[in-house]
């Protein structure tokens, strides 16, 4: 008897520390922790249009942010294709996870500098160094979809940034309406041709790389307004060169194409560097101003400069703080393991080879021409007006009502 009282009195004593145990726990440190970040959200009211150009917003993500765990690693693709992931896509990917009060030691920007393979190992390294959110530009849809067939096999989402990758399987994607963005550019061209009363207009129409996906975006936008003055005479559709994103080979490609087609006075470039050096050959050629319609985008300062001078019709104003705030948030969303809010996501983009509508951000671009130039470069401060009037251009800044 004195024994089964003994073990009923243990199994009783049992009973207690373990209950005593449970309490404890249930309102342990760790414990209220893990119900707080349960309950953590972002902010209210995020759209896609939150975003200014200080990113003043990303200060409302403090919480979620602090809520979060790993690093944020976002891969740029290159410093040629265009000066913007140099000049705004870094600088400003950076403003905003500082702002939302990431610590450098939780984020890490890179750029691969035109290499497939240090875009992969850079995304390789970056899991492996405990990144829980990829933003990644991918060069091309072949890395990009290697990076995310890694990062899906270790658990870590990814936002395609800028440019989607085909057949990947991202979980979202942030860029300007890149169609829009196409059809900014064949608009322009046309005002163009008009208003500087372009005759008989004989014209070149050039691409992107065929390996970026925009690209693709910008010629199906471009070529719906080009196309059916081509069809009905209006223009002559002379050249159409090869696909490429390197100023020398455009340049290249330019030039045997104006050499054997001496009558063409227009030009459709896609973006502002690689017009570049065809503005530079063409006034090698004493080529005067106001003369021979081509356009651009990106909104680079030398884009602008050829803008005002009249070599160049208009640029894609793109603001990078908008694609660069938007991935951010949408990054820390994905860092706290929450689903962003549907007034951020905005629209979905088909990719056209996993046959997947990929829900995305798509931010609203801008024609820029010297006219509206002040009311939309200047005052976001996108590109100084100090470095944009600098030297010659000073007197195209005072026509256009451009002060320094």
């Amino acid at each position: 008897m004195r024994q089964r009282r003994l073990s009923r009195i243990a199994g009783l004593s049992l009973v207690l520390v373990v209950g005593m145990i449970a309490a404890a726990c249930s309102s342990s440190p760790s414990a209220s922790t893990t119900t707080t970040k349960a309950t953590t959200t972002g902010p209210s009211g995020i759209t896609v249009s939150s975003f200014t150009s200080d990113l003043s917003v990303m200060s409302k993500f403090k919480a979620l942010a602090a809520a979060g765990h790993g690093k944020v690693a976002a891969i740029l693709p290159d410093t040629v294709s265009s000066t913007r992931y140099v000049e705004f896509d870094a600088p400003d990917i950076t403003k905003a996870l500082q702002l939302a009060g990431v610590s450098s030691s939780d984020y890490v920007v890179q750029n691969a500098l035109g290499s497939d393979a240090t875009q992969l190992t850079d995304a390789e390294t970056d899991i492996t160094n405990g990144a829980t959110v990829l933003l990644v530009d991918p060069l091309d849809s072949g890395v990009g979809t290697q990076i995310e067939t890694y990062a899906k096999s270790h658990g870590v989402p990814v936002v395609d940034y800028d440019r989607l990758t085909l057949g990947g399987s991202r979980a979202y994607y942030v860029s300007f309406n890149n169609v829009t963005v196409g059809k900014l550019i064949g608009q322009g061209l046309v005002s163009c041709i008009s208003s500087w009363n372009i005759k008989n207009p004989q014209v070149i129409v050039m691409h992107g790389a065929a390996t970026d996906n925009n690209a693709t975006l910008f010629a199906q936008g471009y070529d719906s307004v080009i196309d059916p003055y081509f069809s009905s005479k209006a223009w002559t559709d002379v050249v159409n060169t090869a696909d490429t994103w390197d100023p020398p080979t455009a340049e290249t490609e330019f030039q045997e194409a104006y050499t054997a087609h001496p009558t063409v006075n227009a030009a459709l470039m896609p973006n502002d560097e690689t017009n570049a050096p065809i503005i530079t050959y063409l006034q090698s050629l004493h080529v005067k101003p106001k003369t021979f319609p081509t356009t651009g985008q990106d909104a680079t300062l030398t884009g602008l400069d050829n803008v005002l001078a009249g070599y160049q019709c208009g640029t894609v104003y793109k603001p990078i703080y908008l694609e660069a705030g938007a991935a951010v948030a949408l990054a820390l969303y994905l860092r706290d393991g929450q689903t962003p809010p549907s007034g951020l996501v905005n629209s979905t983009t088909q990719d056209t080879t996993a046959n997947v509508a990929v829900p995305s951000v798509l931010e609203t671009p801008t024609w820029v021409t010297a006219s509206n130039m002040n009311a939309t470069i200047i005052k976001d401060n996108f590109v100084p007006a100090s470095s944009l009037c600098a030297g010659s251009f000073a007197a195209d800044c005072t026509a256009a009502g451009i002060t320094p």
